[in-house]
């Protein structure tokens, strides 16, 4: 008879956890890169962004450059544009399968996309005026950061950090999840994001890391004018680096059966909590 210890439940839902995350993130590195790539940690030079909402979004920022659209008749409509020829920029009329080549399999792209130049990348010296921040350790999907832009957007907050490594950078399938939101909020990528908290720290932010475990509850951590809201993703939380930089841990009380969100609706529910603060 074997003495072989079986894995219980726990550890066995711990060890598909595991398994599904490296098939995401093997996933992930597999798909197509942007046109004009240089490589790993160097934004491309060009990029390919769909959709209605994020072309539109796209197209109402000034800080934005677009180098040419490829768009059908019936999106051109949609977007109610009369005369394309009077766009600052190339416009061609195409079909639905033209812009299929041009992207991954099963892109939603509502028959237009545009080529154009990533955003000017920002320092975090230059949110010393801001007064709401989201800071996002490692959260990987970019359906995941999207929304949480949308949220971020609507609560007024002034910018989004996160890493350079293991977070979604400016992309087509980032910008077709935040449904124009990318085009409405800075979009930070740091190196180290411990310092870069230890630098909100020194601008005058209270930091707070979101940890179930936390000791304080998120209403009572809220204090100052200047607040810094870090997450960390799902399953793994904030690194412990990340969480002793913080000002203070906190959670969210949930009084319910299920003690855990996913952290695109614990960014939205922290923000209104970070935004009533503030407001009162």
């Amino acid at each position: 008879m074997s003495n072989e210890k079986k894995p219980n439940s726990a550890e066995r839902d711990s060890e598909y956890a595991k398994r599904r995350r490296e098939f995401r993130d093997a996933k992930a590195a597999r798909a197509a890169p942007e046109p004009g790539s240089r490589g790993r940690g160097q934004p491309p030079e060009s990029i390919h962004l769909y959709g209605l909402h994020t072309v539109r979004a796209a197209m109402e920022n000034p800080s934005r450059t677009i180098r040419k659209m490829l768009v059908t008749r019936n999106a051109l409509a949609r977007m109610e544009i009369e005369d394309p020829q009077s766009l600052p920029f190339p416009v061609e009329m195409v079909s639905p399968q033209d812009i299929d080549k041009l992207l991954p399999p099963d892109s939603i792209h509502q028959g237009v996309l545009i080529e154009a130049k990533p955003l000017r990348l920002r320092k975090v010296a230059e949110l010393k005026d801001a007064t709401v921040v989201l800071v996002l350790d490692q959260i990987t999907d970019p359906h995941n950061v999207g929304a949480i832009m949308r949220s971020a957007v609507a609560f007024g907050a002034s910018a989004i950090i996160t890493t350079l490594r293991h977070s979604p950078h400016e992309s087509g399938v980032l910008a077709k999840s935040a449904s124009g939101a990318f085009e409405m909020i800075p979009y930070l990528q740091v190196g180290n994001l411990a310092e870069a908290i230890e630098e909100l720290n020194h601008l005058g932010f209270t930091t707070i890391g979101l940890d179930s475990a936390g000791p304080e509850r998120l209403e009572d951590s809220l204090t100052g004018e200047k607040i810094a809201l870090v997450l960390g993703a799902e399953g793994k939380g904030l690194r412990q680096k990340t969480a002793n930089t913080v000002s203070v841990l906190a959670r969210l009380d949930m009084p319910g059966a299920i003690k855990s969100l996913n952290v695109s609706n614990a960014a939205a529910i922290s923000l209104y909590a970070a935004r009533k603060h503030l407001d009162t």
